[in-house]
């Protein structure tokens, strides 16, 4: 019995140390960043800093209240009003406190407390919070951090300004009170302008048209991103959000083949793991296409982890590919919750023109001539004069150029015409034209995202300077002895 109790007592023991030496290895990580940005800061290198804050976000899932506790008494001053503040927002755990403050007290050394330092802090708890879902303490932390952002121009806070942005929206949007900061986010976008910092107006440009998006006010916001500063893409990531919004407001404005092209650009140039996001892509994607005439490939609804997502939109694209305007009522209906959700009900609706459109151009091909009573069958129209109404879809089909037929007024007959050649046409070099573009383009944007050393354009100009010189001087004392030449 004694040797039991002495073994319990051991491993009681023992049990502190396992979790206390668990953390110090991320504690130790967030030192390492602390002086990455130090470095940074301090030699005014942005990469740094860009690099620190992907760190930090391979580190939250790790992240504990004892850990960012002692890491804010590490970096900022004790007693000071940015660590009493930060302090105030995470939970009380007053047992892991003491652990690890027990074992870093002895060798911890304050760092320099700077701005950079002290606004990745608020970060770092701001993320910490929302992965906690602790919303309303991350409003008020990232109403402070923004407060304090006001005071700062600084290109190498700029970054950490651009992350803080991104998640002040998002605290506010997941408490349902998007709307409220939509004037805080206007002005601060209106002063990254004037201090020139560029990821800054990019990424508030984008919380602006989603907070506007969220409410379903497009022509305010086509009328700011017209008006916004043109966008650079110096970030990526911002600049696939930027053309995803962009693919939403042309796709309500019936602008189709931009939204297109935006949609299907913002899909590709998305990274791998942002899944969530290609999948909103191509859900709006395949409905801007179907509404254009065009048939998705199946190979879009087969991608490594959209089968699911994309199983509503793919029955629906066979409805119209059919063009069986009773199957497209039926999916509507069976998938009516998951169009709400993703807000592409209005679209689905305008989707019925395209059905009976693409049923009359399949009845178009397989009759050489058929009645108007029998096409008013096979479309499944259930309107009270069917007749009637196949006549002017028909009309206007053969006015829109959709089908090549006539129609016979008084007999009530639907002519076809017989299909030429498509190959004698200029269509085949249309298509091969815009692929030639679309390379082109990509070519173009893949050379503007290289990175280069810092002012080698200034001396690769100055070597073709210095070249250009010393070719026109031997062109002049050619030229010069050609006279000399001469005159003798």
């Amino acid at each position: 019995m004694t040797q039991d109790v002495e073994m319990k007592e051991q491993q009681v023991a023992v049990a502190p140390t396992n979790s206390t030496s668990s953390t110090t290895p991320v504690l130790q990580h967030l030192k390492e960043i602390a002086a990455l940005i130090e470095t940074g800061a301090y030699a005014r290198e942005v990469r740094r800093i860009l690099r620190a804050v992907r760190l930090t976000i391979a580190l939250r899932r790790k992240l504990k209240v004892s850990v960012i506790s002692s890491f804010l008494s590490f970096a900022l001053a004790p007693g000071s009003e940015a660590h009493s503040r930060l302090s105030s927002y995470l939970p009380k755990d007053d047992q892991n406190d003491m652990e690890v403050d027990t074992e870093t007290s002895a060798t911890q050394t304050t760092v320099k407390h700077s701005s950079e330092l002290e606004i990745y802090c608020y970060l770092l708890v701001l993320i910490f919070l929302i992965d906690q879902k602790k919303y309303s303490e991350a409003k008020a932390c990232s109403s402070a951090s923004i407060a304090r952002l006001k005071n700062l121009n600084r290109r190498t806070v700029d970054v950490l300004a651009s992350r803080l942005y991104f998640y002040y929206s998002l605290s506010y949007e997941l408490t349902g009170d998007l709307s409220e900061i939509r004037g805080n986010l206007l002005a601060l976008h209106r002063v990254a302008t004037l201090r020139h910092d560029e990821l800054g107006q990019e990424t508030l440009l984008n919380l602006l048209l989603r907070n506007y998006l969220h409410y379903n006010l497009y022509d305010q916001a086509e009328k700011l991103r017209s008006k916004a500063p043109r966008f650079e893409a110096h970030s990526n990531q911002q600049f696939c959000r930027y053309l995803f919004y962009l693919g939403k407001i042309r796709t309500i404005q019936l602008e189709y083949t931009d939204a297109k092209e935006s949609l299907l650009q913002a899909a590709r140039k998305a990274p791998v793991a942002a899944l969530g996001f290609r999948v909103q892509c191509n859900k709006w994607a395949v409905i801007v296409r179907l509404l254009l005439g065009e048939i998705p490939e199946r190979t879009v609804f087969m991608q490594k982890g959209m089968e699911k997502a994309l199983r509503p939109y793919f029955e629906l694209t066979n409805a119209v590919r059919i063009g069986d305007l009773e199957l497209f009522k039926t999916v509507a209906e069976k998938f009516s919750t998951t169009f709400s959700s993703d807000r592409t009900n209005n679209l689905i609706v305008r989707l019925r023109h395209n059905v009976i459109r693409t049923g009359l151009r399949n009845i178009s091909i397989s009759y050489s001539r058929i009645s108007l009573a029998d096409v008013a069958k096979k479309l499944r129209l259930d309107s009270p004069n069917p007749v009637a109404d196949a006549e002017s879809i028909v009309s206007k089909a053969i006015r829109d150029g959709a089908i090549d037929a006539t129609l016979d007024h008084a007999n009530r007959w639907m002519v076809s015409k017989e299909t030429g050649d498509i190959y004698s046409t200029n269509e085949p070099q249309q298509a091969f034209n815009s692929r030639i573009a679309f390379c082109l383009n990509m070519h173009n944007e893949a050379v503007r995202a290289l990175r280069f050393p810092p002012n080698s354009h200034k001396e690769k100009e100055s070597a073709e300077k210095r070249r250009e010189r010393h070719q026109q001087e031997q062109e002049l004392a050619k030229h010069i002895a050609e006279e000399d030449d001469d005159d003798f």
